[in-house]
């Protein structure tokens, strides 16, 4: 039972270690793998942390960057950081459920009324503590890097919660969206991003949730004729690292870095954002997924099939944490304090 622990100690007993020699052996180095292509927001924010590290700490840090899965995947990641395999990620929040559950606030429905909503709660003292939250599993928050809201695509039109009733959705590892496409009387599938398109032209998939970007990246337009915007929930990433690693690069080295993965932090939530709106128009223009938009009553309707999730999941996320994300109109409803 304590083999886990001992792995996870020696490995980093073994980071320490490594940083340690660096100034002697050479450069630090920073393997940071993804699982996207390097023109994508995540895949070009590695690439520009990979630039300024070198170019402001030339000889003391190398950044090799590995994108397209070519490293590790999904499914393995986040062990291999760990183990001190790899030295970086940018993982979506979805994946940290092993690890705490607070995190599972990023994944219920309808909790930010929209990306500036999600923007203003990362900012307070709350959602910083939630980077320091898997301390204890040798994972170190770095900064969250938005992909953007959450669109439903489908194989029919959904214009209220009913119309996903039988479907089949490909979620990311998550209970929460789980218990989401239940609620709807929906069944969900966890698949990885690169499993999913093979899975709709298969048919065992009939639906997906995903960013206007992403959509466009798995070529959605080619297998669901119609996207409905909801805007019903967020996807984000951690930018992550090895406590032990980290905490052992000395001190105006490290702070150099994270000052960094602030600047770098910037500039992908910007990126992002300006890419989702260009591939929600290339989408449409395209003409191969109908737009489906729902009307005030429509969309309160999903709002509604979905809320009673945030109660179900109170206990373990935490009252204090949950009700400081809402937006304004529910926040007003609440009788929990507002202030982080």
């Amino acid at each position: 039972m304590f083999k886990p622990f001992v792995g996870v100690a020696l490995a980093a007993l073994f980071a320490v270690s490594a940083v340690a020699h660096a100034e002697d052996a050479g450069p630090i180095v920073i393997k940071f793998s993804h699982v996207v292509s390097d023109d994508t927001p995540k895949g070009k924010g590695a690439l520009l942390f990979k630039k300024l590290a070198e170019e402001r700490l030339p000889g003391k840090v190398k950044v090799e960057v590995y994108p397209n899965s070519t490293l590790f995947g999904d499914a393995d990641e986040i062990e291999a950081l760990r183990a001190n395999k790899v030295q970086m990620l940018a993982t979506s929040l979805s994946k940290f459920e092993p690890y705490t559950k607070q995190l599972q606030v990023f994944d219920l429905p309808f909790l930010f009324d929209d990306l500036e909503a999600l923007k203003r709660f990362q900012k307070r003292d709350k959602s910083r503590e939630l980077l320091r939250s898997m301390a204890k599993h040798g994972i170190y928050g770095l900064a969250y890097w938005n992909n953007g809201m959450k669109q439903l695509s489908a194989t029919r039109e959904l214009h209220r919660p009913d119309d996903a009733k039988g479907l089949v959705f490909r979620i990311q590892p998550s209970s929460v969206l789980e218990a989401q496409f239940a609620m709807l009387g929906a069944t969900a599938k966890q698949l990885s991003y690169a499993e999913t398109l093979k899975a709709m032209q298969a048919g065992s998939v009939q639906g997906t949730e995903n960013t206007w970007s992403n959509l466009a990246g798995q070529k959605i337009d080619s297998v669901q004729p119609y996207i409905t915007e909801t805007n019903h929930g967020a996807l984000s990433y951690m930018l992550i690292t090895s406590s032990a690693f980290w905490t052992g690069i000395p001190y105006q080295t490290r702070t150099e870095l994270e000052s960094i993965v602030d600047e770098v932090t910037l500039v992908v939530n910007k990126e992002a954002e300006a890419l989702n709106q260009k591939e929600r128009e290339h989408l449409l223009a395209a003409g191969k997924s109908r737009l489906v938009s729902l009307s005030a009553e429509e969309h309160e309707a999903w709002r509604n099939a979905m809320k009673p999730l945030w109660k179900n999941y109170e206990a373990q996320i935490g009252s204090c944490l949950l009700y400081t994300s809402p937006s304004p109109r529910d926040r007003q409803k609440s009788r929990m304090p507002s202030s982080a």
